[in-house]
This record gives C-alpha cells, sequence and structure tokens, in this order.
C-alpha cells in the first residue's frame, strides 16, 4: 500500500490540531490545511488565507515563499495520499470496522452497489451505502455530490457508520477517485469489477490509461480481500492479474467461479440459471444479468449461504433512473435509464429490442453533457439511430458549454440512411413532449443520460428536471 512521503518538515509538529480540511473557506482555529493541486484550482494558492482564517499547520508538495513564524509546514511527496491517510488517521480508521466493498468499472457501479445494500439489509444486516445517487447510514439517508466523495466525506461517514453498528458497506469506486487517492489509506474486505467501456476520456486522456487506474484498485487491495471481476470483459482477467487478493471470477459466456445463464428476458423480469439454480429476479436485460451475478459472488464472498442470496435476489427492485419504466393508459412505455456512455447505451437499446416484438415504434431521446468527454458525442447519436425507429438528440447537462454545438458534434454520428428518424430539439423538456406526442400504442421511449438526476445543469446553474416526473406529466396529458 502506497504510504505518505514526509520530504520535510518546517516548525515543531508538537501540536495539538482540532480538524483536518483541504477547502481553505471551511478553515477555522487549529486546523491544518492540506494544500490540494486540483483540475479547476491549486490549494497551494489559498495557503496564506488558510493561515489568516486559524490553520496551525499546512500539508503541502512545495513550501511557500512566505513561511509563517509559529505555523508547522509539512511537505510531502503527494497531497492527494497524503489527505487520504490524514483523514482515515483522524476518524480512527473506520474501514477496520466494518467489511468495506468496493465496486468498480464504467457501468453498473451504482445498480451493483445499491442492490447489494438492499440485499444485505433485506438479510438483517446494519448496512452502509456511498454510491452515485446517495449515501446510507444504515437507514439514515444524505446526499451524494461525487461518485467516490473526497477522503474526510468518506472517512466521515464511515466513522458514522461504525458507531450505529454497521457491518457491511458497499462503495463505488470511480477512476477519478482512483486517481486523486480519494481511497487510499481504507481498508478494502473486496473489490468488484464490472465492465471497462469508452468514458472519461477527458480526464484520462487514453483508453490504456484509464484501465490501469481501475486495475490500480485491485493492485492495492489486500491478502485477506477478494477480488471479484468479469471475465466477459475484455480487461477481466487484467484486473487481476498483479492483485494479492483471493481472485474470484464471474461471467455469462466465460468459464468462471459465478456463471450464469438467460433463460427468459422479459419486460416483467429475468429467469436465471446462477451455478445450477434457477431464480427469477424483477430486472430485465443481459446488463442487469452480470450485475445481479456480481452481487451474487459478492454476497457469498462475503460469507451468505448461497441459497438464502438467491432467495434475496429474487426480492430487489430496480435502482431509481436504472432502467425504471411506466406505461401510460394508452398502452406507451417509457424507459428512464442512466445510460450516458456508448456502451451503456447500446446496452439498454439491445434490451428493449430483444424484448419488443417490432410491431411496435421505439423511440429514443439522448443528449450527451457538457465539459466531458466529447469523443463519445457521435458515437452516442450514431448508437441510437441505428437501434431506435425515430431518434431526438437533445440536452442534457451542457453545463459551461453551448448545448446547440454539442447537439452539432453529435449529429455528426448519424449515418446518411438515419437522417430521415433522426431529429434535434435543444430543449429537453420540449423533446421529451415530442416523443410523447410521436408516439402510439405500445410504443416504446427510451429518455438516456439523466437516469436518478432531478436536475439540468446549465451555465453553473442547476434547474430543477426529472426525466420521469416530466415524461408521467406528458403521458397522463396524452388521456385529456
Amino acid at each position: 500500500m502506497y504510504r505518505v512521503s514526509i520530504e520535510a518538515v518546517k516548525g515543531t509538529t508538537d501540536i495539538e490540531i482540532n480538524m483536518v480540511d483541504f477547502d481553505s473557506r471551511k478553515i477555522s482555529e487549529n486546523d491544518v490545511f492540506v494544500a490540494i493541486r486540483g483540475t479547476a484550482s491549486d490549494g497551494h494558492d489559498f495557503i496564506e488565507k488558510a493561515i489568516n482564517q486559524g490553520a496551525i499547520a499546512v500539508v503541502c508538495d512545495t513550501f511557500p515563499e512566505v513561511i509563517v513564524s509559529g505555523i508547522t509546514y509539512v511537505k510531502v511527496k503527494d497531497t492527494n495520499a497524503a489527505l487520504a491517510f490524514m483523514a482515515d488517521n483522524f476518524y480512527d480508521n473506520p474501514s477496520k470496522n466494518l467489511k468495506l466493498v468496493g465496486i468498480t468499472g464504467t457501468n453498473g457501479k451504482t445498480t451493483v452497489a445499491s442492490l447489494l445494500y438492499q440485499l444485505f439489509k433485506k438479510a438483517g444486516y446494519k448496512v452502509g451505502l456511498i454510491s452515485t445517487v446517495r449515501i446510507l447510514v444504515d437507514e439514515v439517508q444524505y446526499s451524494a455530490t461525487h461518485t467516490t466523495p473526497d477522503p474526510l466525506t468518506i472517512n466521515r461517514y464511515l466513522k458514522a457508520m461504525n458507531e450505529v453498528g454497521v457491518e457491511f458497506c458497499f462503495m463505488e469506486v470511480s477512476s477519478h477517485g482512483i486517481h486523486q487517492k480519494r481511497t487510499e489509506g481504507l481498508h478494502f474486505a473486496g473489490g468488484v469489477f464490472t465492465n471497462l467501456s469508452h468514458d472519461h476520456l477527458d480526464y484520462h486522456n487514453t483508453f490504456a490509461e484509464y484501465r490501469d487506474v481501475k486495475k490500480s484498485f485491485f493492485d492495492h487491495l489486500e491478502k485477506s480481500a477478494f477480488a471479484l471481476s468479469n471475465v466477459d470483459d475484455k480487461n477481466g482477467l487484467v484486473m487481476l492479474q498483479n492483485s494479492n487478493a483471493k481472485k474470484v471470477t464471474y461471467a455469462l459466456k466465460s468459464y468462471a467461479d459465478y456463471k450464469a445463464q438467460i433463460l427468459e428476458n422479459q419486460l416483467s423480469g429475468l429467469l436465471l440459471k446462477i451455478n445450477d439454480n434457477e431464480v427469477w429476479v424483477r430486472l430485465i436485460g443481459t446488463f442487469n444479468a452480470y450485475n445481479l451475478l456480481a452481487i451474487y459472488g459478492t454476497a457469498v464472498e462475503l460469507g451468505l449461504d448461497s441459497f438464502e442470496v438467491l432467495r434475496l435476489l429474487s426480492e430487489l427492485e430496480s435502482v431509481s433512473g436504472r432502467f425504471q419504466f411506466i406505461i401510460s393508459d394508452q398502452q406507451i412505455t417509457a424507459v428512464v435509464d442512466y445510460a450516458h456512455t456508448p456502451d451503456a447505451l447500446e446496452n439498454v437499446l439491445k434490451t428493449i429490442n430483444d424484448i419488443r416484438t417490432k410491431n411496435e415504434q421505439l423511440i429514443t431521446i439522448v443528449g450527451c453533457g457538457g465539459d466531458r468527454d466529447k469523443t463519445k458525442r457521435p458515437l452516442m447519436a450514431g448508437i441510437a439511430a441505428s437501434l431506435s425507429d425515430k431518434i431526438i438528440i437533445t440536452s442534457d447537462n451542457p453545463r459551461t458549454e453551448d448545448p446547440e454545438a454539442i447537439i452539432a458534434e453529435m449529429e455528426k454520428g448519424v449515418e446518411p440512411q438515419h437522417f430521415k428518424k433522426t431529429i434535434s430539439i435543444t430543449d429537453r423538456k420540449q423533446a421529451i413532449k415530442t416523443a410523447c406526442q410521436f408516439a402510439g400504442p405500445n410504443d416504446i421511449i427510451l429518455i438516456a443520460g439523466k437516469g436518478h438526476e432531478t436536475y439540468q445543469e446549465i451555465q453553473g446553474v442547476k434547474y430543477d428536471f426529472d426525466d420521469m416526473k416530466i415524461v408521467k406529466e406528458f403521458l397522463e396529458q396524452l388521456n385529456k
């Protein structure tokens, strides 16, 4: 495990501290300020401000030009790693007092983590969850701001879990979180790899770098942990290569420790055969068969009885914004899904096409987020156009970008034979309304990209926007 490398100290370390923080705005009397170099700003620029607000010590990777008397300065090799280990120590190493499992991969993290939480709750345990959608300390819910929070937030919630007797915690581990050392110092009982596809290349530059960052999570697992990997993914075995953890695998197509076969795939659910035992589940689609197999393998590795796990799988309910659907009075089906990568969108569309009769229309609404990986924009539109009967390209969260410029980049991915079935509507609400007007009995509307999100971010402002709520309203208006 990577340890903090202290390179030099100025001042005394024999001091009592109040709190540790990396946000200079939150610093108060006798706090330690950790200067982090971020993508948008550099904490080293705010050392003077932190001291003026009462910081008694500063952790940095470069000493400032002005050294203030009475302040302790600690120079370290990597302030991100230092923050993680300091947070772990400050909160008394809370991850060692429960079984923490990290789930990483491009798609499926939220579903696997959330359904593991649900399954272990049904099994009678006190459970924690740290996910994109929400943070749960047993049954107390908190809002989430990042897929993987900063180390102070993670350890603060893990400490809260310790205080109420939580035994298991399931946590999404993003590539950003791994790269920025947010999970350093944590004691993981296990790690799960779901899959790897095109995403976050705005941050990682190359796919190889993205893959290697994910792999480093498994490289750092301890011998006492397990590493569960999807070996149907071409990078599944790569994740396990240098891991000291117990290596276990799952797959639908390959030889694996945990094996599943899809016997039936309907809108009402899946009939699966998992390790020679059949189970009916309420989730649908091949991608969810993988998710459920990961959940099954994790639960068994954590000591639950395999037959009890199968029973609990049959009781699981879908996660908010993950293939969440309603059927209107006119028998129009509207599906809301978080699919925001080419692979995830293709999975959802193929799932719908596998289930439907082809006598109905599949209308897909899709957009791409601003200030994020631009290379996936034409791919997303191209996939949607090739697998749908109609496609409406619209806004997602444009953030600081011009939504029409994002749409123009997406349109480049639509092949000429699909031009006639493709329209662009910048206003997302109008796009949903148009899809509802296009739809007739038995048609299917897929609204992709935002899923559980209840806002739309435009030029730094978050506006209330809930895909499911809006499509429900428009479908109800069709009755009048």
